[in-house]
């Protein structure tokens, strides 16, 4: 099967976008009414001229993830375990080039942060580091895991990409999932925010995927920085990207977040602002497309919009999340990697979605089901 560097490198972003500005509301409504979506019905779902559809867009939508996924809502928190980092990214607080103290999580730090976590009521951790490969690579984060795994019933992870012998060797201890966000599919984009490190490796970052495939992950998570690019763009290769791994990985799971990037020390304004209502859209036009896929709203998102939205489509939230490292207990002033809106409690979340008719699910997936597929 054809690598999807090559499948990406047959289309130009400029075309994409001009593909997106001359769709027509009859090309949204042979989209709304086709009942298997293409990547083009994406498209058309994604365009300024589907705007209009978009109350008809959420009924289908909540329809969909009803029959896919049920009245459960996954709920996680991420545990920051280090800032220190070796890239250049303009976006980020953890950016080598942003002159802030570097921490770094100890074994007893770490079952420090476990302990608030779980008295939470969280049996689902997302592990998230700076990419300081010396610092923070496959020695610590093995080591992390196999402290974290007895604690909790899913350990995802969300750190620099690894090779697929490294993701190998993470499996057995207990990793679950991985998250990884290609940031911008715009090879000339990304080269402006990422000038400097690992991370500079535009396709080192695009097979990472692959490798994870490869290596028999249960799931990845995928999506792309909102802000860097023209959201719409990304979107449509972030789709492609998910329906060429689902393809060729089709007994991995798969998730879309929707990062859109907020303030941190330093600053970056957004190339493209995303309104509440283009995000709504593209939350369905996604469930639209993949009626299987997870879609992941985090705490970068408003109390106010969070709670709007949780029936449209989303199927697993953040809640109660910090963003740096010792956050929860260790050292709660040190730099997050960006502002987070929505600071309700896992219990005040909880509540929300027992009032709104919702099962709250502190788990991603049970290891019993892993013998029963």
């Amino acid at each position: 099967m054809i690598a999807f560097k090559d499948i990406l490198d047959q289309y130009q972003p400029e075309e994409i976008l001009h593909k997106i500005k001359s769709i027509t509301s009859r090309d949204v409504e042979q989209a709304l009414a086709s009942p298997n979506r293409s990547i083009w019905d994406f498209l058309a779902l994604i365009s300024p001229a589907a705007a209009p559809y978009l109350e008809e867009m959420a009924v289908k939508s909540r329809s969909l993830s009803l029959q896919r996924f049920g009245n459960n809502m996954q709920l996680f928190a991420p545990l920051y375990l280090s800032n220190e980092c070796q890239n250049i990214c303009t976006y980020c607080g953890f950016s080598l080039d942003n002159k802030v103290r570097r921490k770094t999580l100890s074994d007893a730090e770490i079952l420090k942060e476990v302990e608030v976590l779980k008295s939470m009521g969280f049996d689902h951790v997302l592990l998230v580091t700076g990419e300081a490969n010396k610092t923070v690579g496959l020695a610590y984060l093995k080591n992390a895991i196999k402290l974290i795994k007895p604690h909790f019933a899913n350990v995802s992870m969300e750190v620099q990409p690894l090779d697929q012998e490294e993701y190998e060797a993470l499996i057995p201890e207990g990793l679950h999932s991985v998250l990884v966000y290609q940031e911008t599919y715009h090879r000339d984009t990304y080269k402006i925010h990422h000038p400097k490190g690992k991370k500079s490796n535009f396709d080192y970052r695009l097979e990472t995927p692959d490798r994870l495939g490869k290596a028999g992950i249960h799931k990845v998570g995928l999506g792309a920085l909102i802000g860097l690019e023209d959201w719409r763009v990304d979107s449509f290769f972030t789709a492609l990207h998910l329906q060429y791994l689902e393809k060729k990985y089709w007994k991995t799971k798969y998730a879309i977040s929707f990062p859109r990037l907020r303030p941190f020390s330093g600053g970056q304004e957004p190339k493209v602002v995303m309104t509440d209502r283009e995000l709504v859209q593209l939350i369905c036009a996604y469930r639209l497309l993949d009626p299987d896929v997870e879609l992941s709203l985090s705490t970068r998102e408003t109390e106010h919009f969070r709670n709007h939205v949780l029936k449209l489509g989303i199927t697993s939230m953040s809640a109660g999340s910090k963003t740096n490292p010792g956050g929860y207990a260790v050292e709660p002033q040190s730099l997050e990697q960006f502002e987070i809106s929505d600071e309700r409690s896992p219990e005040a979340i909880a509540s929300l979605l027992v009032k709104n008719g919702y099962q709250p699910v502190w788990k991603d997936w049970d290891q019993a089901l892993q013998y029963a597929e």
